[in-house]
């Protein structure tokens, strides 16, 4: 699954892995029942509603994507904790190499095994990630049953608003 990165993103967002049907065709988060896309538009991180076939066009509004595991799974429980570790280096070098002010990881659970943060919660964290401020996000996958898409988008919007000024208005 090709990343949607760059140098000096505002934000850029991290999912567990990708999924069976995104990395068939080849977009970020393309499940029909995955709620990124709808989560960034309510939450006003876009101004309009993205397709993840357009997933490209995040980089003009200072967002990206990555995922934490390059493996393709039909759910990420299925990747083991070494994977997920592992995932975790990788992810600080792409936040070394492309400086993004935040890195948003899309999953409490993942990210407290990946980063040896048992206690972890919602929101944003105290370490950082190389040199970017990092920010824990719910899964918008539409299997995550915890998070409704207005819980998203609040969660979301919180972000939005730490990201500011560039997002504000």
């Amino acid at each position: 699954m090709p990343d949607v990165i760059g140098p000096g993103l505002r934000v850029l967002f991290c999912g567990i892995n990708p999924g069976v049907y995104s990395a068939a065709v080849g977009h970020q988060f393309a499940r029909p029942g995955n709620r990124f896309w709808k989560a960034l538009w309510g939450s006003g991180l876009t101004d309009r509603l993205v397709s993840p076939f357009e997933d490209r066009t995040l980089l003009a509004l200072g967002l990206g994507v990555t995922n934490l595991c390059a493996r393709t799974t039909a759910r990420a429980e299925h990747l083991d904790e070494g994977e997920l570790r592992r995932g975790a280096r990788t992810l600080a070098a792409k936040a070394r190499r492309y400086d993004p002010e935040w890195v948003a990881f899309l999953g409490v659970g993942a990210y407290r095994t990946a980063f040896h943060r048992p206690r972890a919660g919602l929101g944003p964290q105290a370490e950082r990630l190389g040199p970017a401020r990092l920010w824990v996000l719910p899964n918008p996958s539409g299997l995550n049953a915890h998070y409704s898409l207005a819980d998203l988008t609040e969660q979301f919007g919180a972000l939005r608003q730490a990201a500011a000024p560039r997002f504000s208005g």
